[in-house]
Formats: structure tokens, sequence, C-alpha cells
């Protein structure tokens, strides 16, 4: 399926992608740990709680959740993750969420990482991607539509930031076949 892959940042450093395995708990666990509090507010679960990190490590299971890290040496400096439903009406959609440890922000790594997403979502049968992005987090924006992801819909004040204020959250779509139509294009003629 997928091994790690080297990517090359805009600085020319180089850090590794590939898959969670259990050996990652503790760096995944600094990871979420060194990360402000602003960063981690659009992630669903406890990640600063150890016990969520082991839990997420014991109970691996690439068929439902697909985790990609990128290492800096030995420390995550990002994590990506693909959700899939195996059953009914969104069989064919996986759900994508990411984040990057702000030291790595701004040198392409969400968008190689999101890249690699859409063409692993590819070989696994799905054909859309989606993704929710704070409307004011513009460089996010930027990756997803790099990565080929297109803004949807906007639902104001939806969720709450945390100072309890509420927030727009933007729903971006990636339509799986027009991302190779794209590729191609762009391959072809430029």
């Amino acid at each position: 399926m997928f091994g790690s892959k080297e990517i090359t940042l805009r600085s020319g450093k180089k850090v590794v992608m590939r898959p969670m395995v259990p050996e990652d708990e503790k760096r995944l666990y600094e990871f979420f740990r060194k990360l402000p509090d602003e960063l981690l507010m659009f992630v669903r679960h406890d990640v600063k709680n150890p016990a969520v990190i082991r839990e997420w490590v014991e109970n691996l299971n690439y068929d439902r959740v697909l985790p990609l890290l990128a290492l800096d040496g030995d420390s995550v400096v990002a994590d990506v993750t693909l959700h899939r439903i195996p059953h009914g009406w969104k069989r064919h959609i996986g759900q994508v969420r990411i984040v990057v440890a702000p030291t790595h922000q701004g040198e392409g790594l969400a968008t190689a990482m999101l890249n690699e997403v859409v063409e692993l979502s590819a070989e696994l049968g799905l054909e859309k991607l989606w993704a929710e992005v704070p409307l004011d987090s513009v460089a996010a924006i930027r990756a997803f539509r790099n990565a080929g992801f297109g803004c949807k819909a906007v639902i104001e004040g939806l969720v709450k930031d945390v100072k309890g204020n509420n927030q727009d959250i933007l729903i971006m779509v990636c339509d799986i076949e027009r991302y190779f139509d794209r590729k191609w294009l762009k391959g072809s003629h430029g």
C-alpha cells in the first residue's frame, strides 16, 4: 500500500512521510503536546491526553483511519489522517484532517501530504474527499486548494474557538477524478 516517502520542503530540508505505527506513540504525543491550543482547536480529540494517543496506536485500523506522519529526524512535524466509512451512502467519500507544526508551516508540507492522501484515496477506490477548514485559516485553505480541493460551503458560527467565540467553517471537497485530470493537464502542458 504505502511505505515511506521523502518530501523536500521549500527550504530544501527533507522530511519523511510514512504511515503511523504503534511505536510512534511517544513521538506523536510529543508532537501534539508542543502545539499551541489555537492550532488544536479543530482537532476532535484531546490529543494532549496520553491515553488518547495510546488508544489510537493500540487500535490502528488502516481500513478505517489511515494516519500519515511527517518526521523531521525522529520528531513528528505533521499528521494527516484519511477517515473512511466502509458502508452506506458515504462509502465513496473520505474525510481528511491535517495538523502541521508551526515550525514547518509555509514550507509546502501540508500540500505534499494532502496530494499523497488524494493519490492514496484513488488507489483505495474513493471518489471524493472532504475537509472542514476554519474560514480564517488562509494558509490551510491554500494548501487544500493546491491539492485539488474546492470551496463548497461556509457554515457560519458552527464551532467555537478556545475563547468560546463562534467561528465559521469552510467545507472543501476534492473530486478525485478531476484531481487526476488537472494533474494530467498540468503535466502535459507545463
